[in-house]
């Protein structure tokens, strides 16, 4: 019997070329040495797009280290942030007021518990486009040692998100939409964007267990794997 879990994913991928970037987004700046990343895992880096450097594409640390936190550790926990009431959260109020970012992937992973088995699935759009997800930021600061940090905002799940997960990750399906949740000043406008995308824009499949451990990153873990 599948059990769908009660706990968001934390794993995501991306991987894509400078050229993709750029027609999707613009001429934004990217470095040369773009980093491909097919399991990426908490307190790692991967890249957003923020409201204060559209323009350029930013490597940040994914786990919310808070600006005011005092040990400047990123341990993982803020990973994710419930859109519901994210505004009087104290980590994220701040945040989703003034540092809100787009943070790109081709797709996420998500799994189903299968008796004492994690099954995989990755989960990516039916276009041709990167994901965009909402994100909010922040910079932790002390002496010379600066965090810039992220979390992705989740909602609940879609109908495809649905077999898999009560939760998902909040995905910015139109250029609208993305560019308002970037760079709204409204704050009632910006909680009104925060919903789940609309049906039928995702798709996913099963995939190979390896992406169970985060040490496992090569282009086989996006390999479709036989339904048993």
């Amino acid at each position: 019997m599948f059990k769908i879990r009660s706990t968001m994913c934390g794993r995501f991928s991306f991987s894509t070329s400078k050229e993709k970037l750029k027609k999707q987004f613009g001429d934004i700046d990217v470095d040369d040495n773009l980093r491909t990343n097919y399991n990426v895992a908490p307190t790692q880096k991967s890249y957003v797009i923020t409201n204060k450097q559209p323009d350029h594409l930013s490597l940040f640390t994914w786990g919310l280290l808070p600006y005011w936190s005092r040990d400047g550790k990123v341990t993982g926990r803020l990973i994710n942030a419930r859109s519901e009431g994210i505004a009087a959260k104290p980590s994220f109020r701040v945040p989703i007021r003034r540092r809100r970012c787009w943070v790109l992937a081709d797709s996420f992973y998500e799994w189903i518990r299968q008796g004492n088995e994690k099954i995989p699935y990755r989960i990516l759009p039916k276009s041709d486009e990167l994901l965009v997800m909402a994100g909010i930021w922040d910079v932790w600061k002390q002496d010379d040692e600066v965090v810039r940090s992220f979390s992705i905002l989740t909602t609940p799940p879609n109908r495809e998100m649905s077999h898999l997960h009560n939760r998902m990750p909040l995905v910015l399906n139109s250029r609208e939409i993305q560019e308002q949740y970037l760079f709204s000043e409204d704050l009632d406008e910006v909680l009104g964007l925060l919903q789940p995308p609309p049906d039928g824009v995702l798709e996913y499949y099963r995939v190979s267990q390896k992406v169970n451990s985060y040490r496992n990153n090569s282009p086989d873990l996006h390999e479709p794997v036989n339904e048993e």
